[in-house]
């Protein structure tokens, strides 16, 4: 079976470090075309913009053509086709398939079913791994180590895919975590037990302000109304987290602000402008690190 990523463990420690490795080395030359014989699928069952542009511009950058959907509504799955004869199927005719699905699971399951690498790009609150990957990626490029770094995740740490992800792959380098979050949205227990299981540390709050000045990177999320069943739930905690300019003021210095975006009112449009914000260059690292992602499982680099 094709090695695929699916979730952040799906990696080594070792093979971690090499991606990134090799995304430096894409940074530097962003054009490398080695893929040209090569056709990439993007799947997207759900609807996204950073992440399905990042992967098909990782993938032209690469060579590689790109074929796919960005709305399952045009396709099959709309007459009652299965995700396992969709993946079969498109397995066919591709060579890596990059795949969102609203559903936990699915990405794994279609890894079983395909006879090609699959990158999981989001299934559900579950897992985010390139995200992660890139997340890595800035961490280490801001700081210069990713080792013994303070990280302070804000928002939506119960349905969050990317926190959950972020908090595994750090749990290798001796992280120190603060939670930040409204009652309701809070760190789930399994992913408490794993850290105690480790030996990390990590403390939870409900209050931003206060705890800003002793992180090292400061992950702020989006309150995702998509994942709320309840309306009412979502309205109750949807503008509980305000990080504005004036609230940076004993920041250390090399404190960066992160976000997998889009935002909405999390983060005010005055803290843009501060040498703390690195969200939109954190962005544009997701294709370096993209392109280091596709490259490794297709056996290029």
């Amino acid at each position: 079976m094709p090695k695929s990523l699916i979730s952040i463990h799906d990696f080594t420690k070792e093979e971690m470090l090499h991606v990134l490795s090799i995304a430096q080395e894409f940074e530097k030359n962003k054009v490398q075309p080695i893929l040209r014989d090569k056709v990439i699928a993007t799947l997207f069952f759900e609807p996204s913009t950073r992440t399905r542009l990042s992967f098909e511009t990782a993938s032209n950058r690469l060579g590689a053509r790109v074929i796919g959907f960005s709305d399952a509504g045009n396709t099959s799955v709309s007459k009652g086709e299965t995700l396992k004869d969709t993946i079969k199927m498109v397995s066919n005719y591709v060579d890596l398939i990059v795949m969102r699905h609203p559903l936990e699971g699915a990405a794994r399951y279609a890894s079983e079913v395909a006879s090609v690498p699959v990158i999981n790009a989001g299934d559900g609150a579950n897992q985010h791994p390139s995200q992660t990957m890139l997340d890595l990626y800035t961490i280490n490029q801001t700081q210069g180590r990713l080792t013994d770094i303070k990280i302070n995740m804000v928002g939506d740490l119960k349905y969050g895919r990317t926190v959950h992800s972020l908090l595994q792959a750090m749990s290798h380098f001796e992280p120190d975590f603060t939670f930040t979050a409204p009652d309701e949205l809070m760190m789930p227990q399994e992913y408490k037990d794993f850290l105690n299981a480790k030996g990390i540390p990590y403390r939870e709050t409900r209050e931003l302000e206060g705890n800003i000045n002793d992180c090292d990177i400061l992950y702020m999320t989006r309150v995702q109304q998509e994942r709320f069943t309840d309306p009412m739930e979502y309205e109750k905690v949807k503008n509980t987290y305000n990080l504005t300019a004036s609230m940076l003021a004993g920041a250390k210095e090399n404190m960066k602000i992160l976000h997998p975006l889009p935002r909405v009112t999390e983060i005010a449009q005055d803290v843009d402008d501060t040498p703390h914000a690195y969200y939109f260059k954190q962005a544009e690292n997701g294709v370096y690190v993209r392109m280091a992602i596709i490259a490794y499982l297709l056996g290029y680099k």
